[in-house]
């Protein structure tokens, strides 16, 4: 076993009180990813106030990405370099500075530097987050914990375009940024009352070559993949081709240059342990899916459906705050029952969901939309967090914040992939359709052309989703292990 026992977690120890600790990360936590939705119905607005371009304005969101996937990578160093009192603090500091900037920006290359800013804050909160619970809660009661976790990831971003909205229509879009500046100062004062040091600092060796190599691979990769819709050439544009095949380059001499390294800045040994290998590759998959379907449903609805922006996000609206809302009681029934009879159930309903998505028409109602992104989010809540949780589980204390930094930099990463693979597949099946229809301008069959593309990328995603579910026969409730010893599979859950 780890030396990590049950004594050492300090959510045992009656001196330390886990209550304000918890406070101080999820309120910090929420408030940043709030703010990454907060800004996408704004964007149109921002064009008029500065007289910009929609490639132009489209750098509030691409650079934010861009910077996450630069800054996650390195968490794990930071991890150990610094105090988790002097990391967070640090961290909302820089997100808060970033905020204000945003706020008074005179011009849109300022407003952009703020949002940068922003970003470094916002990248790093996540990975501090997770360390410090895994730190703090032992494997058995961590399901609960990270169902909490869960409720700020999908709960923020779900209250985010309809609160934007409000917002920018009533106050402004300059309040998007204002409305934010008190939590994040609240969060600060509250972290450097009650806020106590959990990690151990170990100053690792700083390998340059390994920074440059991530953020180049990366960097790349989330670029490329999120600029694959700015031009009809898609994937064959000049730029987008030699931006992932950097990235590619570049992440393939990070992994190689972890591997060989005795002091990683992210240590791909993880991926050793097979309950967290399982995790990650059950998290890729739900992520992809569940941003595309984010995209997709969306260009459906307001396309052959013909329904407004505003009916459109309504419909998803449920869905994304159910999510959030069964994310605690999904990770309570992860720490009774194991992961098996969560996610086998959940991976069934997944698939059967994306095939359910797979038949839609012109003449789809659009309470079928609701009920599948509903089955869809539900899915998502049974599988990511607990996965997650478990995979975790497995690693030493020593890998936690490799293990923490490795997921948070494939969100990202994911995320663009998913987005610019899927809606490339579905363009390409439009096209393809209207080049052999015989009357292509012909409104009705635009809408069809739509929904072949539609119904090809949730065949797709169908296909997919049965790896999951052969994945999910597999898993079993993982427990700490050392680096010398692996653990041996326990199918009872």
């Amino acid at each position: 076993m780890d030396n990590t026992t049950k004594y050492e977690y300090l959510s045992e120890n009656s001196n330390v009180k886990t209550l304000p600790i918890m406070l101080s990360l999820i309120i910090g936590t929420f408030f940043a990813i709030l703010n990454e939705t907060l800004l996408n119905i704004a964007l149109t607005t921002l064009m008029h106030e500065f007289d910009i371009t929609l490639p132009t304005v489209q750098w509030m969101a691409t650079g934010f990405m861009l910077v996450m996937g630069i800054v996650i990578p390195v968490s794990a160093l930071l991890l150990q370099w610094f105090t988790t009192r002097q990391l967070f603090l640090g961290t909302m500091i820089i997100f808060t500075v970033g905020t204000a900037i945003c706020a008074m920006a005179p011009t849109f290359p300022v407003l952009l530097s703020g949002r940068l800013i922003q970003a470094i804050g916002t990248g790093m909160l996540m990975p501090i987050m997770f360390n410090v619970f895994l730190l703090l809660y032992p494997p058995e009661k961590r399901g609960k914990i990270m169902g909490l976790v869960g409720l700020v990831i999908m709960f923020a971003p779900a209250i985010g375009p309809t609160l934007s909205g409000v917002i920018v229509e009533y106050l402004g879009w300059r309040f998007l940024f204002i409305t934010v500046i008190p939590f994040s100062l609240f969060s600060i004062i509250f972290a450097f009352i009650f806020l106590v040091n959990v990690s151990e600092v170990t100053k690792p060796k700083i390998d340059i070559p390994s920074i440059i190599f991530s953020t180049i691979g990366f960097g790349g990769t989330i670029y490329g993949f999120s600029s694959v819709g700015k031009s009809d050439a898609g994937f064959m544009n000049p730029e987008v081709m030699v931006a992932i095949t950097a990235g590619g380059i570049g992440i393939a001499l990070f992994a190689f240059r972890q591997l060989r390294l005795d002091e990683p800045i992210m240590d791909l040994r993880v991926f050793k342990y097979p309950m967290y290998a399982h995790a990650v590759i059950l998290f890729l998959i739900i992520i992809m899916t569940m941003f595309a379907s984010e995209i997709i449903l969306p260009i459906y609805m307001q396309g052959p459906l013909a329904l407004s922006a505003a009916a459109a996000g309504i419909l998803l609206l449920p869905g994304s705050l159910l999510n959030g809302a069964l994310s605690p009681f999904m990770g309570a029934l992860f720490d009774k029952l194991g992961p098996r009879p969560l996610m086998i159930p959940a991976t069934l309903i997944l698939s059967g969901t994306m095939f359910l998505m797979s038949r839609l028409d012109t003449d789809s109602q659009p309470w079928v939309i609701l009920v599948g992104f509903m089955l869809l989010m539900i899915s998502v809540s049974a599988t990511m967090m607990p996965a997650q949780t478990n995979g975790l589980n497995q690693l030493p204390k020593r890998l936690y914040p490799h293990g923490t930094a490795v997921v948070s930099t494939l969100q990202p990463v994911a995320g663009a992939i998913g987005v610019s693979v899927f809606i490339s597949i579905m363009n390409a099946r439009q096209m393809n359709f209207l080049g052999n229809a015989s009357n292509p301008d012909d409104p009705a069959t635009i809408d069809q052309a739509m929904v072949a593309g539609v119904e090809l990328v949730y065949f797709i995603a169908f296909t997919i989703s049965i790896v999951a579910v052969i994945m999910s026969l597999f898993v079993y409730r993982a427990k700490p292990t050392d680096s010398m010893k692996m653990q041996q599979p326990d199918i009872q859950p």
